[in-house]
Protein backbone atom coordinates (compact mmCIF):
# COMPACT_ATOMS: atom_id res chain seq x y z
CA UNK A 1 0.00 0.00 0.00
CA UNK A 2 2.81 2.41 0.93
CA UNK A 3 4.71 1.52 -2.25
CA UNK A 4 1.64 2.18 -4.40
CA UNK A 5 1.21 5.58 -2.74
CA UNK A 6 4.86 6.41 -3.39
CA UNK A 7 4.58 5.43 -7.06
CA UNK A 8 1.35 7.39 -7.53
CA UNK A 9 2.89 10.41 -5.77
CA UNK A 10 5.95 10.29 -8.04
CA UNK A 11 3.73 9.98 -11.13
CA UNK A 12 1.65 12.98 -10.04
CA UNK A 13 4.79 15.04 -9.45
CA UNK A 14 6.09 14.08 -12.90
CA UNK A 15 2.81 15.14 -14.50
CA UNK A 16 3.11 18.56 -12.84
CA UNK A 17 6.51 19.16 -14.43
CA UNK A 18 5.47 18.34 -18.01
CA UNK A 19 4.75 21.58 -19.93
CA UNK A 20 1.09 21.91 -20.85
CA UNK A 21 1.86 23.78 -24.07
CA UNK A 22 4.12 22.09 -26.61
CA UNK A 23 5.61 25.44 -27.66
CA UNK A 24 6.07 26.88 -24.17
CA UNK A 25 8.96 29.29 -24.01
CA UNK A 26 11.96 28.65 -21.80
CA UNK A 27 12.49 31.11 -18.97
CA UNK A 28 16.00 32.48 -18.37
CA UNK A 29 16.80 34.31 -15.14
CA UNK A 30 19.39 36.97 -14.44
CA UNK A 31 21.48 37.68 -11.38
CA UNK A 32 20.03 38.18 -7.94
CA UNK A 33 19.53 41.35 -5.95
CA UNK A 34 17.94 41.82 -2.54
CA UNK A 35 15.63 44.06 -0.58
CA UNK A 36 15.36 43.54 3.13
CA UNK A 37 15.10 39.78 3.64
CA UNK A 38 13.94 39.05 0.07
CA UNK A 39 16.24 37.85 -2.73
CA UNK A 40 14.95 38.72 -6.22
CA UNK A 41 15.76 37.50 -9.75
CA UNK A 42 14.44 39.00 -12.98
CA UNK A 43 13.57 36.45 -15.68
CA UNK A 44 12.64 36.61 -19.38
CA UNK A 45 10.96 34.38 -21.95
CA UNK A 46 10.25 34.84 -25.66
CA UNK A 47 7.29 32.97 -27.21
CA UNK A 48 7.08 32.65 -31.00
CA UNK A 49 4.16 34.11 -32.89
CA UNK A 50 3.28 36.00 -36.05
CA UNK A 51 1.23 38.87 -37.33
CA UNK A 52 0.32 37.88 -40.85
CA UNK A 53 3.64 36.79 -42.38
CA UNK A 54 5.76 38.83 -39.98
CA UNK A 55 7.34 36.71 -37.22
CA UNK A 56 6.92 38.07 -33.69
CA UNK A 57 7.96 37.28 -30.16
CA UNK A 58 5.88 37.69 -27.04
CA UNK A 59 8.54 38.93 -24.60
CA UNK A 60 7.49 38.21 -21.02
CA UNK A 61 9.09 39.46 -17.81
CA UNK A 62 8.95 37.24 -14.73
CA UNK A 63 10.16 37.53 -11.15
CA UNK A 64 11.46 34.99 -8.66
CA UNK A 65 11.54 35.95 -4.98
CA UNK A 66 12.81 34.15 -1.89
CA UNK A 67 12.14 35.24 1.68
CA UNK A 68 15.22 34.44 3.76
CA UNK A 69 13.70 35.78 6.99
CA UNK A 70 11.52 34.33 9.72
CA UNK A 71 8.48 36.57 9.06
CA UNK A 72 6.20 36.70 6.04
CA UNK A 73 6.45 39.80 3.86
CA UNK A 74 4.44 41.63 1.27
CA UNK A 75 6.63 42.20 -1.78
CA UNK A 76 5.91 44.77 -4.51
CA UNK A 77 7.65 44.41 -7.87
CA UNK A 78 7.95 46.10 -11.28
CA UNK A 79 9.34 45.03 -14.65
CA UNK A 80 10.64 47.13 -17.52
CA UNK A 81 11.53 46.22 -21.14
CA UNK A 82 13.81 47.68 -23.81
CA UNK A 83 15.50 46.83 -27.06
CA UNK A 84 19.22 46.92 -26.27
CA UNK A 85 20.30 48.91 -29.34
CA UNK A 86 19.49 52.23 -27.65
CA UNK A 87 15.83 51.86 -26.77
CA UNK A 88 14.38 53.42 -23.64
CA UNK A 89 12.92 51.48 -20.70
CA UNK A 90 9.15 50.89 -20.82
CA UNK A 91 7.19 49.53 -17.88
CA UNK A 92 5.50 46.24 -18.79
CA UNK A 93 3.92 45.42 -15.46
CA UNK A 94 3.90 45.42 -11.70
CA UNK A 95 2.39 43.45 -8.89
CA UNK A 96 2.37 42.55 -5.24
CA UNK A 97 2.48 39.22 -3.45
CA UNK A 98 2.91 37.75 0.00
CA UNK A 99 5.96 35.55 0.53
CA UNK A 100 5.94 33.29 3.60
CA UNK A 101 9.07 32.84 5.74
CA UNK A 102 11.64 30.66 3.98
CA UNK A 103 9.40 30.38 0.89
CA UNK A 104 10.48 30.89 -2.72
CA UNK A 105 7.96 31.94 -5.36
CA UNK A 106 8.19 32.11 -9.12
CA UNK A 107 8.80 32.56 -11.80
CA UNK A 108 5.68 34.74 -11.65
CA UNK A 109 4.70 36.62 -14.81
CA UNK A 110 4.89 40.38 -14.31
CA UNK A 111 4.05 41.65 -17.80
CA UNK A 112 4.66 41.14 -21.50
CA UNK A 113 4.98 42.91 -24.83
CA UNK A 114 4.76 41.64 -28.42
CA UNK A 115 7.47 42.74 -30.86
CA UNK A 116 8.08 42.07 -34.55
CA UNK A 117 11.31 40.07 -34.84
CA UNK A 118 14.52 41.90 -35.45
CA UNK A 119 18.20 41.00 -35.26
CA UNK A 120 18.51 42.67 -31.85
CA UNK A 121 18.80 41.68 -28.26
CA UNK A 122 15.97 42.52 -25.86
CA UNK A 123 16.34 43.05 -22.15
CA UNK A 124 14.09 43.18 -19.13
CA UNK A 125 14.87 44.40 -15.67
CA UNK A 126 12.97 43.74 -12.47
CA UNK A 127 13.19 45.26 -9.02
CA UNK A 128 11.23 44.67 -5.83
CA UNK A 129 10.50 46.18 -2.45
CA UNK A 130 9.58 44.28 0.69
CA UNK A 131 7.42 46.02 3.31
CA UNK A 132 9.58 48.52 5.17
CA UNK A 133 12.58 48.12 2.85
CA UNK A 134 13.94 50.21 -0.01
CA UNK A 135 13.61 49.18 -3.65
CA UNK A 136 16.20 46.59 -4.59
CA UNK A 137 18.76 47.14 -7.29
CA UNK A 138 17.87 45.93 -10.78
CA UNK A 139 18.01 42.26 -11.75
CA UNK A 140 18.44 42.13 -15.55
CA UNK A 141 17.80 39.30 -17.99
CA UNK A 142 18.08 39.34 -21.78
CA UNK A 143 17.56 37.21 -24.86
CA UNK A 144 18.19 37.43 -28.59
CA UNK A 145 14.71 38.38 -29.72
CA UNK A 146 14.28 35.87 -32.53
CA UNK A 147 16.59 33.06 -31.51
CA UNK A 148 15.25 29.59 -32.06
Amino acid sequence: MRRTGTILGAAALTMLTIPTHAHAAAIACGGGVSTGRVAVNGCISAQRGSIGKAPTREITAHIKARNTGTKGLNVSYEAFFRVVDGGHWVKVGSGRTYVRPGEAIGPVEVGSTTRVCGPVKVEIRVHARADGAAWSGWSPASTKQCQT
